[in-house]
């Protein structure tokens, strides 16, 4: 994954681009967080050499860590892991560069990495999020394990496996409820003050990227949890049903899509933009590349609003700004997240990965939106009173623009 034995791997299996923010929501599974990936393909570029760093030593002095290491083993009273010592080591170089978003995973966090980019997860089946501290059901999966077990939107997890989940955070409780297809999980439940305890056997889960359907109106609307090798072909398909049934309006929903692959948002922003840039990259300064779509716009000057919130981030605000900055799409909802860099991931002999930050990204109208987010044309809350009966005003009004 990263830099191992003081060595730099120079030569990656792989490297891939990916834009990726937080994720605001975690399906119970091996989801969440993350960016799993396969090549870029359209979109892959020249591995990034940053040349200001060039001048740096050309290796690092690792006789004090040899040092610690030898002492460890003399005088450290309990059982040493090999492994673990030596992805320590790699966490800390790789955090020591103070970027957020530069980070090394070990070889199992790569795989997590890359079943959530995928989609494929093994769990129950369900969405969590956090409402005044308590851990509570979003929605369970269709036909998933959770559905089928009778877990419901709203039901607040108390334990897990008779585990107490206060102060535990939405990634953390993913952690805990996701296991090997076949065993269980036992969640300890209060649904309307009543407690309950519900045992659910973990399956294989596959969630497709892109969800859409057409709204009463005649309004088509194309959600995306996130963007991964799937989404361009799936919000393609639906993009041709959406002109075969002359659809008024479209609604993009990306609220809570973290981001993921920065091929696969070029692409979708090109159902609308022909031959446009979406997102222009730099380096120190200096643009370095410039993205832009095809020329086989599918959904061009057909009404569209996006919806947006502090969950959308990365791959998502590189769409929102793309279309909003080419005059095509209104957005609706809350500011987006506000992550403006481009990593590289690149796999290392080890099965771990290195994704690092190897650019600034910037919307066609030259803003940079890193920690700033995109704002909303049309402010609109979702409150929790709102969740609890159901509704949804945000995307209500999206497409009562349209109308």
């Amino acid at each position: 994954m990263n830099e191992r034995e003081g060595t730099v791997n120079k030569q990656p299996k792989k490297q891939r681009k990916v834009s990726f923010g937080v994720l605001a929501l975690a399906i119970l599974i091996a989801f969440i967080a993350g960016n799993r990936l396969p090549t870029i393909g359209d979109y892959f570029f020249a591995p990034y050499t940053n040349k200001g760093n060039q001048t740096l030593s050309q290796n690092l002095d690792f006789s004090e860590t040899e040092k610690i290491f030898d002492l460890l083993k003399q005088k450290y009273d309990g059982k040493l892991d090999m492994q673990k010592l030596q992805d320590g080591l790699n966490k800390g170089l790789v955090d020591a560069a103070g970027d957020p978003y530069t980070v090394f995973m070990s070889q199992k966090e790569a795989e997590e990495f890359q079943s959530d980019l995928n989609g494929t997860f093994s769990g129950i089946g369900a969405e969590l999020g956090k409402r005044n501290d308590a851990l509570v059901v979003i929605s369970p999966i269709n036909d998933s394990p959770a559905q089928k077990a009778g877990l419901k939107a709203g039901d607040v997890i108390l334990k897990i496996n008779n585990e107490e989940t206060t102060n535990l955070s939405v990634d953390a409780a993913v952690n805990k409820i996701r296991g090997e297809v076949g065993t269980d999980v036992t969640l300890s439940l209060a649904r309307n003050g009543t407690p309950l305890d519900l045992k659910i056997t973990r399956a294989q889960i596959s969630v497709p990227s892109v969800k859409s359907e057409i709204l009463e109106g005649n309004i088509g609307y194309l959600q995306i949890s996130r963007f991964s090798d799937d989404t361009a072909d799936l919000s393609a398909k639906a993009a041709k049903e959406f002109k075969d049934k002359n659809v008024k309006g479209v609604v993009v929903d990306v609220r809570n899509n973290g981001g993921g692959l920065l091929d696969s948002a070029v692409k979708v922003a090109g159902l609308w933009l022909d031959n446009k840039v979406v997102v222009a990259e730099k380096q120190g300064g200096k643009t370095t590349s410039e993205l832009r779509t095809g020329n086989n716009p599918v959904l061009a000057g057909i009404p569209t609003t996006m919806l947006i919130n502090e969950g959308s981030a990365s791959a998502s605000e590189i769409l929102a700004g793309a279309l909003h900055d080419h005059g095509v799409a209104k957005l609706v909802g809350k500011k987006s997240f506000g992550k403006g860099s481009v990593q590289e991931v690149v796999d290392l002999p080890s099965g771990g990965i290195l994704k690092v930050t190897v650019a600034r990204w910037f919307t066609p109208n030259g803003k940079n939106i890193d920690k700033e987010g995109i704002k909303p044309d049309i402010e609109v809350e979702l409150s929790a009173n709102d969740f609890d009966n159901n509704r949804d005003p945000q995307k209500d009004r999206a497409r009562q623009e349209l109308q």
